[in-house]
């Protein structure tokens, strides 16, 4: 029977299976081979918040949702066109997923009773208890297939069993019309050296895997989506935390001051300073410390002496950093902290995404201790936010936390790899000679800046440090000159919007409702605002990139609209800070604190049950 193909414009897959079942890698494949086919995409992983639950069971499970698409894709799905399930537990928990319809993957080798019972089910029929008998459904023995493809390779039973991820993975290049090749380039790339045993049996059961869906009755039509029209340029595939650490990376390269990244491994941030580890020959300085107190003091001391110096982190090391952060504001130190978000409190969920830290990174801190704080957009924008933070960092002489979230993190999306030279110059105030005595608190009269002199700079011997200082450097305890410093280190960060890219809205310029954002809620806010323009509603985005301060233009984008409605991953943090600092407009709030992103058609309701029914129907 000739096989069928049916062209789409997007199409969203979800890999599930138990915590050891490769999924993330499964999904990670199929969303870099599509990345390479040349689709937009966009990808969500979602793991378990257990180190280790037990095996089968529904804390165990690990998923993994990509959305390819024919143009530029901005969110990973609200629901998926097909689910690969790998075992009762993995269908138990992401059948909710599932639109109405679609497919279904299932290994029949894992559906015994103990697995249904495992996982939750009451009877012997799943399809049955959980409704989906209406939807497209594969029953593949894929362990037992992966061990017939397997069993004169060589490897031993453990081995061959953590192969049926990739088996799984040729079955679905097949049934959305995938090339293989950039898969068999990966695992020669991955196995050749080290592991060269493993390279052939993996391409086999990747092909074997593929040739099965094509053999089978069982999948008639398969689905194809064309390559997204993209700008001319180079791409590739990219997510949130290694495209901030090279954003590091060039920022250190463009302003000529060497990187130093001191970290305490932390989830869902360790990946910023392992990527960073890895690039010794840019001049790169890594240490991991024994905790985040450590890790940030280290920081300082590398920014003392003359690093682009960062630590990263999640909400809870925030919490540890809360002193050396008020250390480097009293010090006026360039350093970047990047607080890769996480829900909370205390150690919450590790791997769940939320916007939780803003109130601790606007305000987490003793005295009066404004910082900097901004925020990145999407996977691919960790790279442009981590290189103007460390721009304002260094230009500026003080701390900025960078704020950016699991979602963007984890996730990834194509990246058009920049020309540097679209980038701007990054000059920090360093100070080469002084005539007369040095005054390390001497400021320029226009950013009220500080100079950055070096230890051991001939002539520009200084000391700085927590205690109250005047401008010659010196501890003093008089109450007007703390009053003055305090304004002016004040003065110094409330002068940052003047430097600030022209702050724009998306969609309607005015009208009935404006949406307003930060953070990693932008592709899924953005996708709405389009949807709800395309049936002429009169709606705009306003998406803040750097939170404080404000862009100057904010108060005059808000006069343009009836409603302002703050749609963030908690409970309402930026919505408060806007109330605070502007508090002439009513903001209306739309929340959500479940440990995962927005779904579009959550915000699509939202929006639109503001506006009134006449002026729907125009």
């Amino acid at each position: 029977m000739r096989n069928k193909i049916i062209d789409v414009q997007d199409i969203v897959i979800r890999f599930a299976g138990d915590s050891g079942d490769g999924m993330q890698l499964t999904g990670t494949l199929f969303a870099d081979a599509s990345a390479l086919f040349g689709n937009g995409i966009s990808t969500f992983p979602d793991y378990p918040a257990e180190i280790r639950a037990p095996r089968g069971t529904v804390a165990g499970v690990s998923g993994f949702q990509v959305h390819i698409g024919n143009g530029r894709i901005k969110t990973p799905g609200d629901y998926c066109d097909a689910l690969v399930a790998m075992n009762p537990a993995a269908l138990m928990a992401n059948a909710k997923w599932l639109k109405p319809g679609g497919s279904i993957v299932l290994d029949i080798d894992a559906f015994d009773a103990a697995g249904l019972e495992t996982a939750g089910f009451k009877t012997l029929y799943p399809l049955k208890e959980l409704n989906l008998e209406d939807h497209h459904v594969v029953w593949a023995p894929i362990t037992s297939l992966t061990k017939e493809s397997l069993k004169d390779s060589g490897l031993d039973n453990k081995s061959i069993l953590r192969c049926k991820n990739i088996f799984t993975l040729g079955m679905c290049y097949f049934m959305f019309n995938r090339p293989l090749e950039f898969t068999e380039n990966y695992i020669e790339r991955k196995f050749g050296k080290k592991k060269p045993l493993l390279v052939e049996p993996n391409k086999k059961v990747l092909n074997d895997g593929y040739n099965y869906a094509h053999n089978i009755h069982a999948i008639a039509s398969t689905y194809r989506v064309a390559p997204a029209e993209l700008d001319p340029g180079e791409y590739r595939n990219i997510n949130g935390n290694q495209a901030a650490a090279w954003g590091l990376l060039a920022a250190s390269e463009k302003s000529g001051r060497p990187l130093f990244i001191g970290s305490y491994p932390i989830t869902p941030a360790t990946e910023i300073l392992e990527e960073i580890a890895l690039h010794k020959e840019l001049g790169a300085k890594s240490l991991q410390c024994e905790d985040e107190i450590a890790s940030i003091c280290t920081a300082i001391g590398a920014s003392y002496a003359g690093n682009l110096a960062v630590t990263s982190t999640s909400g809870p090391g925030l919490s540890l950093k809360s002193e050396g952060l008020g250390l480097a504001t009293m010090a006026e130190l360039p350093l970047v902290v990047i607080d890769v978000q996480r829900g909370g409190p205390s150690t919450g969920l590790p791997t769940k995404t939320e916007q939780a830290d803003l109130n601790q990174a606007l305000y987490g801190r003793n005295g009066e201790c404004p910082v900097m704080v901004m925020a990145s957009k999407t996977p691919s924008d960790c790279f442009r936010a981590a290189y103007y933070a460390a721009k304002f960092a260094m230009e500026h002489m003080m701390p900025v936390i960078l704020l950016s979230e699991s979602f963007l993190g984890k996730g990834s999306e194509p990246w058009k790899i920049p020309d540097m030279k679209d980038f701007p110059e990054i000059k920090p105030p360093v100070i080469k000679h002084c005539d007369g005595k040095f005054k390390p608190y001497m400021r320029d009269p226009e950013t009220f800046v500080r100079n950055w002199a070096i230890p051991g700079t001939p002539g520009l011997e200084h000391r700085i440090g927590g205690l109250e200082k005047n401008e010659a450097g010196e501890i003093s305890y008089n109450p007007a000159n703390h009053e003055k410093m305090v304004e002016n280190r004040a003065a110094k960060v409330a002068k940052l919007a003047d430097y600030y890219p022209a702050f724009t809205v998306e969609g309607s310029q005015n009208g009935d409702v404006l949406v307003v954002g930060w953070g990693g809620t932008y592709g899924h806010l953005s996708t709405a605002v389009k949807e709800m323009n395309d049936k002429g509603l009169k709606v705009g985005l306003a998406h803040f990139d750097y939170i404080f301060p404000l862009p100057h233009e904010t108060e005059a984008i808000f006069s343009n609209f009836g409603k302002i409605i703050v749609c963030e991953l908690n409970s309402g943090q930026f919505a408060n800070y806007l109330r605070a600092n502007l508090p002439q407009f009513k903001y209306l709030q739309f929340n959500k604190i479940q440990g995962l992103p927005f779904m579009v058609h959550e915000i699509t309701d939202a929006v639109e049950a503001l506006i009134p029914k006449n002026k729907k129907e125009k």
